[in-house]
């Protein structure tokens, strides 16, 4: 059974949600909060000693399960209610990358899944009723010093439940992922530890976040999961930055982390290729991922006769691109995959292999090949003008196991599509949702 927890002060429950600066000026003698936070990201299979092959096998299951439960035409959903009926609009999951924070005071670790796809912040809790093994202390509500539960009246609880609650009551929530992963338990606030390993550590307190007395389904060595997603329940959001921006390394160089940067750190790299930036386009249908517009494909300079309006976000919510963190390859509607995967070939001179299929397709090296060969770049045009340039490397790897040079986008029969994280390795990502706008740089990403 989750644990009652009893009623909070109207103050407490009024400012859950308050942006950063708000939370630390109740205080006069709190420091001014900081203007930016950075934090390193490492790769779910960063410990494995998995070989190029393994990795590509590994990332291409998640990215078929991630794909299935964020695209459309995948029933599947989150249920949070007293009865667990009433059903949002979360179909993310599988994400890719750990962020290392602490949670608590005293702080207790929290290594989360980063999760673009999705808002909400939890953690496993005691008592446990059902927890999935953990390599440090499961956080204990009840010996923390800053914990304070989120009953129903509080605006923490209205995103994740919204009837058959009393307003004194506390703020269950129940998360359900397409993989069968889950997470349920009571909602809360509580201060998050940022900073370590980058001089002095900086608390934030009154964080709302979901206390996961029940959770199931793949760990991937975490604890729980940070939202970065566009809603109010959100890192971002909460944290009161209005930005944030990656850059993921080498995805063949599982050791090396990747930076992720808030508020005034999240700036782009200056580099010798200009900035772009598209809008982000705000899908009231799923209003916590991050879409934008794509307009077509280039690969060596020739335009990809992709018909215009393929990739057009409609009226009823469908369509449009979703640039996520969480899914490896890109997954492209059935259509410009076909006319990519036909590029493709026709640079390496072979024919399309299993033509009918809408999986990553694989080309035989010749024999005794070490490396891919050479291959013109691969142009996304975006609103706006901004062109997304992905050098060889960002779109195929060769596959020393099977002698194959493999191309590293997917077809869906979706209408929606995905910008997978394989092709952001070494271009940094800039979000900066107030403005409502992605913009974009090649970096080496190792260096930032």
């Amino acid at each position: 059974m989750v644990r009652s927890m009893g009623p909070i002060p109207m103050q407490v429950l009024t400012t859950l949600l308050l942006p950063l600066a708000s939370l630390l000026s109740c205080s006069s003698a709190a420091a001014p909060p900081p203007s930016g936070y950075r934090f390193t990201l490492t790769h779910v299979d960063s410990k494995g000693g998995y070989t190029s092959a393994e990795l590509l096998r590994r990332a291409a299951h998640r990215s078929r399960h991630r794909a299935g439960m964020m695209l459309p035409g995948h029933s599947y959903s989150t249920m949070s209610s007293s009865s667990d009926t009433r059903p949002t609009r979360l179909r993310s999951g599988q994400a890719e990358y750990l962020m290392e924070l602490a949670i608590g005071t005293p702080p207790v670790p929290f290594v989360a899944l980063a999760d673009t796809g999705s808002d909400l912040t939890w953690t496993q809790c005691q008592p446990c009723k059902l927890c999935f093994a953990q390599d440090t202390p499961v956080y204990d509500p009840a010996a923390s010093s800053s914990f304070s539960p989120a009953t129903c009246a509080s605006a923490a609880c209205l995103p994740v439940w919204r009837r058959n609650c009393s307003a004194a009551a506390p703020c269950r929530y129940r998360y359900v992922y397409g993989d069968g992963a889950y997470s349920a338990g009571v909602m809360g606030a509580e201060t998050l530890t940022f900073g370590a390993g980058y001089g002095a550590a900086v608390s934030v307190g009154g964080i709302a976040f979901g206390c996961g007395v029940d959770n199931g389904g793949l760990s991937y060595n975490s604890t729980g999961t940070v939202g970065l997603g566009r809603g109010s329940l959100s890192l971002v959001a909460q944290l009161g930055v209005g930005r944030f921006s990656y850059c993921l390394t080498d995805f063949f160089n599982t050791s090396l982390g990747s930076p992720v940067l808030f508020g005034s750190l999240a700036e782009l790299a200056p580099g010798a290729a200009a900035a772009q930036s598209t809008p982000l386009v705000q899908n009231p249908r799923f209003p916590s991922w991050y879409f934008v517009s794509l307009e077509g494909i280039s690969l060596g300079g020739a335009r990809l006769p992709i018909p215009n309006g393929t990739f057009d976000l409609r009226a009823d919510g469908y369509g449009g691109m979703i640039v996520d963190s969480g899914t490896t390859f890109t997954v492209l509607v059935e259509s410009a995959f076909r006319a990519v995967v036909g590029s493709v070939a026709g640079a390496l001179g072979q024919p399309v292999a299993n033509a009918s299929s809408l999986d990553s397709p694989c080309f035989s090296a010749p024999p005794g090949a070490q490396r891919l060969p050479d291959m013109p770049d691969m142009v996304l045009h975006f609103a706006g003008g901004a062109d997304m340039r992905l050098r060889r490397d960002n779109y195929m790897s060769f596959n020393q196991e099977e002698a194959a040079f493999c191309l590293s986008i997917a077809g869906t029969a979706s209408s929606v599509s995905v910008l997978g994280n394989f092709q952001q390795q070494n271009i940094q990502m800039l979000y900066d949702i107030t403005v409502g706008q992605l913009s974009f740089v090649p970096t080496d990403c190792s260096k930032l």
